[in-house]
């Protein structure tokens, strides 16, 4: 079961990452506030080399690159090869030089022991089959005083973003509800309790968690199910595979469950992302 579970999370992201990567400058606006807190707390210094896994294009790991400086290294990883080569093409655009491309499962990371000072994983560990595992890998990976800096997704409750079209299309039977944690999925550690025991289980012991906030910018309803269905694994292709009538349907639901956040030019909706810095 848990490898037809990983079969299924290669073949989303491998799938997705074609509109992953176009849609990169709309994701990296709304998640710099997260990009932002993990590069801070992670502290990364001049000469260290960084581990990101589950990088998708890379850019939260490229910023931690140009601190480390060319006596630094950073290993951009990702378990799709889809999305290592769209982080490739995004960091030959940049110039990033001291970088190193892997395919690395999280789970089975083929890294020598205390090998980094650093780990970035942005909404990664929440997909795993086994996000024990991938944890304890890398505190295996990391040196004794290395930091992983951490994001998943909070609650459905607190990201309508997510909410609003899962909602409807499962009562719609487009998609089965997701089933419960410790199933892999977008808001599998949005408990943060469950999150700290992961942590302290793999051998982190100096941890913290916070909320962040973010702000999803929309124009309007279709183009809200265009960047979901770019974007938003299993549901996205759930959007793309919608009939006209049906996708009418669904826009008609969304536009109305989103009205309450309605601007002048569109729509903002926020939503929250839950972070942690472990050592």
């Amino acid at each position: 079961m848990a490898t037809d579970i990983r079969e299924e999370v290669h073949r989303i992201a491998e799938a997705i990452a074609p509109t992953w990567e176009r849609r990169r400058p709309e994701v990296e606006q709304t998640c710099a506030p997260v990009r932002e807190w993990m590069l801070r707390e992670l502290r990364p210094h001049a000469g260290d080399t960084v581990l990101e896994l589950a990088a998708g294009v890379g850019d939260t790991g490229f910023e931690a690159a140009a601190v480390v400086g060319e006596t630094g290294r950073l290993i951009t990883s990702d378990f799709s090869q889809a999305m290592l080569e769209a982080a490739r093409r995004r960091g030959a655009a940049l110039g990033v030089t001291n970088v190193d491309y892997r395919v690395i499962d999280a789970q089975r990371i083929e890294l020598d022991d205390d090998s980094v000072d650093g780990v970035l994983c942005r909404f990664g560990y929440m997909l795993m089959v086994d996000p024990a595992t991938a944890l304890a890998e890398t505190r295996r990976v990391l040196r004794s005083r290395g930091r992983l800096a951490l994001a998943v997704w909070g609650s459905l409750e607190r990201n309508p973003f997510f909410g609003t079209i899962a909602i409807s299309l499962i009562q719609r039977g487009h998609v089965e509800p997701p089933p419960p944690p410790p199933a892999p999925g977008p808001f599998s550690l949005a408990d943060a309790r469950r999150t700290e025991e992961l942590l302290r289980g793999a051998g982190f012991a100096d941890l913290r968690t916070e909320e962040v906030p973010v702000r999803f910018v929309l124009p309007d309803a279709d183009g809200y199910l265009d960047l979901i269905a770019d974007t938003a694994g299993p549901i996205g292709l759930a959007v793309r595979e919608l009939g006209e009538s049906d996708r009418a349907a669904v826009k008609a639901e969304a536009e109305d469950s989103l009205g309450r956040f309605a601007t002048e030019s569109g729509y903002e909706v926020p939503g929250v992302a839950l972070c942690a810095i472990a050592g």
